[in-house]
């Protein structure tokens, strides 16, 4: 089943019938060490597809690996395809994609001979713009049932072990839980408290989500976004359409003796969940926010999970204070002071000798484009002026174009009371605004 990706995220989910013959193996070692990159809280790793590198997203919510903006890869050869259509988040109709079968997948040192991959053409379907790297697709489930993995957020590595010789460890600071399997996606059971009510809820285990916690509302269970102050916001994008929701915050969320204080918590509206909730035990998820707190060991075999605090334990959770959602969308030209070198008649650089410039020399690069594409109602920078398609120049007089669309995003979740003056073009003429950061809760 294709779930969901959210906040730079873009959410999907669909199911699947029947069981891969697909199996990942580690042909001459016990384990392999991966490095991924850390955006906003989602894990981006290598991934080799019939021979062509690729960067795919590790979602634990997926059943079946989903390739997409393949545009620029065109040596990749799809093996065995049938049409079929997907539906996921979202109000829209399902999408037309491929099954294709005997795929050669390596990820580090593991490799699958014959392995199912849905394909989408759909150009609207792409992670890139929204995380600003390059995504080409998503995989979960035919990864972690074949291996222990270890998620080490900290350090920014996955472990791959066989499980036939890997070994538990003794950890008194750990808490491990079992795992409960829906359409092969994992959940495991927590505790919200919503004023002084505590709620039991299980949970789908999302590492494909940027947020800390999703719930879905349910009145005779008492999740209900009416017990604390709450806005209206954006929460994704799905295959089939935008998803908006509720943002609030709980009392609490605890995994046993992990207790999280005044938690971020998302109430998706019903008609974009309508269909993961065919699942009628799940309360929501928990995802990257939350999890990246820990270090996980995700062993499916055994039906465990076991959790270890890391140094992000403690961080405070903090919301997108500004109304503002980017997207880098292409290039724009930049022009830039451009320092030459001067040699002498024997081909000898000057730069160690003072020398005194008349003339300014510039030239003229492409480099990112960032664009408003959402933008929160009566949020700050909304009641500036600001619009969406808006082009992002510079905040506070850094140009933005020196900056990775995570380093941008940094800007407005920088703490309450923090001034912004946000330089932007529109219609190929620049605006200038500015507005404080304010907590949307309060």
């Amino acid at each position: 089943m294709i779930k969901r990706i959210l906040l730079i995220l873009i959410a999907a989910t669909c199911s699947f019938n029947g069981y891969s013959q697909s199996k990942f193996s580690l042909p001459r070692a016990n384990s392999d060490k991966i490095r991924f990159q850390l955006i906003d809280n989602l894990i981006i790793i290598p991934v080799e597809v019939n021979g062509v590198e690729l960067s795919f997203l590790v979602d634990s919510g997926v059943s079946k690996p989903i390739l997409f903006n393949i545009t620029n890869t065109d040596s990749l050869q799809i093996n065995q395809v049938e049409t079929i259509y997907l539906r996921g988040l979202g109000g829209g109709e399902p999408i037309e994609a491929i099954k294709s079968r005997k795929n050669f997948f390596k990820v580090g040192k593991a490799i699958s001979i014959n392995q199912d991959i849905y394909v989408v053409f759909d150009d609207l379907i792409n992670f890139t713009p929204r995380l600003g790297v390059p995504v080409h697709g998503i995989i979960g489930f035919d990864l972690f049932k074949d291996f222990v993995v270890e998620i080490n957020y900290k350090s920014k590595y996955l472990k791959l072990h066989r499980p036939e010789t890997y070994e538990y460890k003794y950890c008194r600071k750990c808490e491990s839980f079992n795992l409960s399997f829906y359409n092969n996606k994992p959940y495991l059971d927590g505790e919200v408290i919503l004023d002084t009510s505590k709620i039991p809820v299980k949970l789908l285990i999302d590492t494909g989500s940027s947020d800390a916690l999703w719930l879905f509302e349910d009145v005779k269970l008492g999740l209900s976004s009416d017990h604390n102050k709450y806005f209206i916001d954006f929460l994704g994008k799905g295959l089939s359409g935008n998803v908006y929701g509720k943002r609030s915050r709980v009392s609490s969320f605890n995994l046993k003796s992990f207790v999280f204080k005044k938690v971020n918590v998302a109430f998706p509206d019903s008609t974009s969940i309508s269909y993961a909730r065919k699942h009628q035990e799940r309360n929501g998820s928990i995802a990257g926010e939350l999890l990246k707190r820990f270090n996980i060991i995700m062993d499916y075999r055994s039906a465990r999970i076991t959790l270890k605090k890391n140094g992000n334990f403690k961080n405070a959770f903090h919301y997108n204070m500004s109304g503002i959602v980017l997207e880098q969308d292409g290039v724009r030209v930049v022009r830039e002071k451009y320092n030459k070198k001067s040699y002498d008649n024997y081909g000898r650089s000057n730069e160690d000798n003072t020398v005194i410039n008349l003339v300014e020399i510039f030239r003229y690069n492409l480099k990112p484009a960032y664009r408003i594409v959402e933008l929160r109602k009566d949020s700050p920078a909304a009641l500036s002026g600001m619009m969406v398609d808006d082009v992002i120049i510079s905040i506070n007089n850094r140009e933005v174009h020196t900056l990775s669309l995570q380093e941008v995003n940094h800007f407005f979740r920088a703490g309450e009371g923090k001034r912004l003056k946000v330089k932007v073009e529109r219609d190929f003429i620049p605006y200038t605004f500015q507005f404080t950061l304010e907590d949307p809760l309060k």
